[in-house]
């Protein structure tokens, strides 16, 4: 049976750098247009949802948190404060570092582990497989589908085999 870890850690690794990738791509498409690449990361789907930038923070957040929540340790703490291509690269970086630093054994346990959060307000806890199943997996790939759809509305040749990365 497949462990928290597999389902996790990796799975969580690939989308930020599938989430880097599509940064390689702003640059690319910007120098091809003659546009500024950062006015990109400021971009949005709509005026009252998070810009490029609030989407590759709230992945990067939900990855470090749902994985230190699950092992029982403390995350990360980042400023969310990311204007540019570079400094969206860099909070990448560090979050794929926390990420490397985890291993199976850190995960042992977590399937049962309790974890509380509070969106919105609302007090919720989980059992640790339910956690990672029913909101932090949902919740990373919103951000990212959320992220590769701005890209899209802006003219970025991105598609599926983009969203999912490397197949192999």
């Amino acid at each position: 049976m497949p462990s928290m870890y597999s389902f996790s850690v990796p799975v969580f690794q690939r989308g930020l750098q599938n989430l880097s990738a599509y940064l390689d791509k702003i640059e690319t498409y910007a120098a091809e247009k003659g546009i500024e690449a950062n006015e990109l990361v400021s971009a949005r789907l709509i005026d009252d949802m998070l810009p490029l930038s609030g989407q590759f923070q709230r992945a990067s957040d939900t990855a470090k948190l749902a994985i230190a929540r699950l092992a029982g340790i403390d995350a990360p703490r980042f400023e969310d404060n990311e204007t540019t291509v570079s400094d969206l690269r860099e909070r990448l970086k560090k979050t794929q570092d926390f990420l490397a630093t985890i291993t199976p054994a850190t995960m042992e346990g977590s399937e049962t582990r309790e974890v509380t959060i509070s969106p919105g307000g609302n007090k919720i806890t989980f059992k640790g497989e339910d956690y990672l199943a029913k909101f932090a997996l949902p919740n990373f790939f919103f951000h990212v589908t959320t992220a590769h759809d701005i890209l899209r509305s802006r003219g970025l040749p991105v598609g599926k085999l983009n969203y999912l990365g490397a197949l192999g």
